[in-house]
């Protein structure tokens, strides 16, 4: 079972200058952000290591960046498959470089949301 509650520390600490709030839906976290996106960070409670990391953007510039290991036989041309990366539309599929183990993991994906906020 996934440490929730430690993973929302990191964002709260760790992504403060991003983040507006934090809070739990189930099995998944929910971060809202500066940029007035959101961002969820969801493990199954079913399938052990099944997890999907979703920032949605679409109201603030129409894009998408999903990390998930859903094995979709569509992608599996992916050489991480079944983990892969949905980078700005759902059907830009490429290689997942994030980590498995779900802090690092947390710490990747927003590491990556803080740069493109930056750039925005």
């Amino acid at each position: 079972m996934i440490d929730l509650a430690a993973l929302e520390r990191i964002a709260r600490a760790e992504f403060a200058d991003i983040g507006v709030d934090v809070y739990r839906i189930d099995a998944k976290l929910r971060l809202l952000l500066v940029d007035e996106s959101y961002l969820d960070l969801w493990w199954s409670e079913v399938q052990d290591g099944r997890f999907a990391h979703h920032w949605n953007r679409y109201h603030v510039d129409g894009t998408i960046h999903r990390h998930d290991n859903s094995p979709h036989q569509k992608w599996h041309h992916i050489q991480t498959f079944p983990q892969h990366y949905h980078c700005e539309r759902e059907d830009t599929v490429m290689e997942s470089s994030l980590p498995t183990e779900p802090h690092e993991a947390v710490r990747t994906f927003l590491t990556l949301c803080r740069e493109i906020i930056a750039r925005a």
